[in-house]
């Protein structure tokens, strides 16, 4: 019938196997095609399939792709009146010459083999041949964790001859840029994918010669809300946590210490937690810079109450030797500075006989340490004016409650303005 001459079985027309239709077995195929004439060029596309992985402690990706070859080889040429091509699957592909194209820098790959190999072999009438492959090919990639994770990565994946030098073999991309094709599925959960591209150069190798090289390359840009809600978040809210201690007592000290201590270590297993996922590079990176500032803030803030209980140890400790000092009131000839604590009442100040109080300590301040002047009566305004002279340096550094007061709005502001030159410079 007229649809059984149309889809008849072209192996048919000739009597004798496939292999004697294409003549393998007249020609010696370890040889290339036109050996000993000039460059045998070959065309290459890729489409890339799926991205696999990216990995920053090993420095590589893991790639999947349809790798293509384009060449003439004139012994494959057979008769043909429909000038249709022919498609094999690997078996052949073991019997003749097809080029021999590996992957630099390659740590692993491989063709799929389920169920079969996945390659491919079209063959046309006028010996113009299609090699197709299926890869999984692990490669590495060089890395700069610098503005880690603010950052961008180019990775490339590279083509060459692993024998024939330039003189022999000359790869090439078959259509430029439009050789490569992705599949716009693709998507990573670090990374977002902004570009792919293609180039070719020349590789030189000192022992064996020049040879052409093709270069799949592509850019990627690192998600950064991962981060915000794993590690700035975090980093972030334990520094205003350690802020609170300047809002409690300093009589508290198992609270203070007790915050203090606790922020110090959460920084700590931050740190630790961000470190133990990263490759132990020997430069400084953007996360780094944030962790460890964010890390002195807390610390600073265990120190500034230290400062808080020695300067208050501090002033107890004069106020006793004043107190020892001057036990009773009576007989005291000149105008002298005693400390009294806040707790003494008012009855105990107006009780020391022969002298009047010359300033007046408000009821909210009964609770601090405060300085009452006592004076002689007959004692004149100038020398109540030396004897408060003395102590007007002292008063901020003995007042413990104004370290406090300052740090309230010292630690926060030098956050901020840290915050304020960090993401302006990294972002």
């Amino acid at each position: 019938s007229h649809i059984y001459k149309k889809n008849r079985d072209m192996t048919k027309s000739w009597k004798g196997k496939t292999e004697q239709l294409l003549r393998v077995d007249d020609h010696d195929f370890t040889m290339r095609p036109a050996f000993g004439g000039p460059a045998i060029p070959v065309g290459v596309d890729v489409q890339v399939e799926s991205l696999d992985s990216i990995s920053e402690v090993d420095m590589d990706f893991t790639m999947t792709l349809y790798l293509r070859h384009y060449w003439k080889d004139e012994r494959l040429s057979f008769p043909s009146t429909t000038n249709k091509s022919m498609t094999f699957d690997g078996r052949l592909v073991k019997k003749i010459w097809v080029p021999d194209v590996f992957f630099v820098h390659s740590k692993r790959s491989f063709i799929h083999d389920t169920t079969t190999e996945n390659i491919m072999l079209r063959v046309f009438p006028d010996g113009h041949v299609l090699y197709s492959m299926r890869i999984t090919v692990t490669a590495m990639c060089n890395m700069d964790f610098s503005r880690f994770p603010l950052d961008s990565q180019t990775c490339s994946l590279e083509l060459e001859s692993y024998a024939y030098t330039d003189e022999d073999l000359m790869l090439y991309w078959k259509n430029g840029n439009e050789s490569l094709k992705t599949d716009e599925k693709i998507s990573l959960s670090q990374f977002l994918i902004q570009k792919f591209h293609t180039t070719s150069r020349l590789a030189f190798y000192s022992s064996t010669g020049w040879y052409n090289r093709l270069y799949i390359s592509f850019t990627l840009r690192r998600h950064i809300f991962f981060f915000l809600l794993q590690t700035y978040f975090p980093a972030t809210l334990m520094v205003m946590l350690s802020w609170v201690s300047f809002w409690i007592d300093h009589r508290a000290v198992p609270a203070r210490v007790s915050l203090g201590i606790t922020t110090v270590l959460t920084m700590s297993t931050i740190i630790t937690g961000v470190n133990a996922s990263m490759p132990r590079v020997s430069y400084i990176k953007a996360v780094d810079i944030y962790l460890w500032v964010s890390f002195v803030f807390v610390f600073l803030s265990v120190l500034e109450y230290a400062a808080v209980n020695y300067l208050t140890t501090v002033q107890e400790r004069k106020e006793r030797k004043l107190q020892e000092r001057f036990p009773c009131t009576c007989g005291i000839p000149h105008s002298k500075t005693m400390m009294l604590d806040g707790n003494y009442s008012e009855a105990d100040a107006n009780s020391l006989a022969g002298y009047t109080r010359n300033q007046m300590v408000p009821e909210e301040e009964k609770q601090e340490k405060m300085v009452v002047h006592l004076a002689l009566s007959n004692e004149s305004n100038s020398s109540r004016r030396r004897g408060l002279k003395g102590h007007v340096g002292l008063r901020i550094i003995q007042n413990s409650h104004a370290i406090d007061k300052y740090s309230r709005f010292i630690f926060p502001g030098t956050y901020i303005f840290f915050n304020l030159i960090y993401w302006s410079v990294f972002s």
